[in-house]
């Protein structure tokens, strides 16, 4: 068996790296840093980063079928045109909720972007509850909520066949499962999956890999869990070199390399001193299981 190996790929001390994506069609690495509000997209070949700037709090990105990317940032979503780096925005939500911003979201398997909204720290590791909610935006640009009264939406996928949706509230450190009409995108009964060991702290992004096996990154526990969602049971501990673990995705040219976010933000002076892979993004190799590829969004 191959051993698995963790190595950094991008030493950039990301604040709050998030949302990784594999770009199939120009085999780059997409992901968000939420805090510096922008979106970052990494060449393997070239190893050179590039990005480009946004005017609110960048809480995902996702693939769009005709060139450029989906984002939901601040409270609204948009198209964004990588080649002159501009947004359009097609949809201002939760303007009565100044304090909540997007955070996690995904393409589903019908081509829609389902991202979900959290409310900011009111003091540092202080969100008040049941402030955010679940929206999907549809290929003609209309959107429909989906959820209410969640805590932080975040760490969204599928099933293999298209018919549960996983979905996690971090505040409940918990991930939920919900009957998915893929026709109509409506989701319903709730159950609970998996609720997260105390030393596994709080759940963040999540991915799901070929096996329908789901991926888990801990933030602040330093690790990714791998669950099975139909016995609920988890499986393997992917223990990493820093704490603030926030999102994984699988890529390359197979989909056999995992890649990891990482935070500095949320660490104070004396923990980043010790923490010197603080913010850098990942590469894991020799897991044994590959990835799908992510959906892309076709308005």
């Amino acid at each position: 068996m191959a051993s698995i190996k963790i190595e950094t790929i991008m030493k950039e001390k990301n604040r709050m790296g998030e949302c990784p994506v594999w770009d199939e069609k120009t085999g780059h690495l997409v992901y968000v840093d939420i805090n510096e509000q922008k979106v970052c997209r990494w060449n393997p070949i070239t190893r050179e980063i590039q990005s480009v700037a946004l005017d609110a709090r960048v809480g995902c990105v996702a693939l769009r079928e005709c060139e450029g990317y989906v984002v939901a940032f601040g409270t609204q979503f948009g198209l964004l045109n990588w080649e002159n780096q501009t947004v359009t925005t097609v949809s201002h939500l939760e303007q009565d909720k100044p304090s909540n911003r997007f955070n996690d979201g995904k393409v589903d398997p019908a081509g829609r972007f389902v991202a979900g909204t959290m409310p900011e720290e009111s003091s540092p590791g202080v969100w008040e509850k049941q402030q955010g909610s679940l929206y999907t935006l549809y290929p003609d640009c209309s959107v429909v909520k989906q959820l209410d009264r969640l805590g932080i939406s975040n760490g969204l996928d599928w099933s293999l066949d298209h018919q549960i949706f996983y979905l996690i509230d971090s505040l409940t450190y918990a991930v939920h499962a919900f009957d998915y009409d893929l026709q109509s995108g409506k989701m319903g009964n709730r159950r609970l999956l998996y609720k997260l060991e105390e030393e596994e702290r709080m759940p963040d992004g999540m991915c799901i890999d070929i096996e329908g096996k789901l991926w888990v990154a801990c933030i602040d526990a330093g690790r990714i869990i791998r669950l099975d969602p139909e016995t609920g049971k988890r499986l393997q501990t992917l223990k990493m070199p820093t704490p603030r673990i926030t999102s994984c995705c699988f890529g390359g040219k197979d989909y056999s390399e995992l890649y990891v976010t990482s935070a500095s933000d949320g660490l104070s002076q004396e923990e980043l001193s010790r923490e010197p892979y603080a913010g850098d993004i990942f590469k894991v190799t020799g897991l044994g299981v590959k990835g799908i590829p992510q959906y892309s969004f076709t308005g």
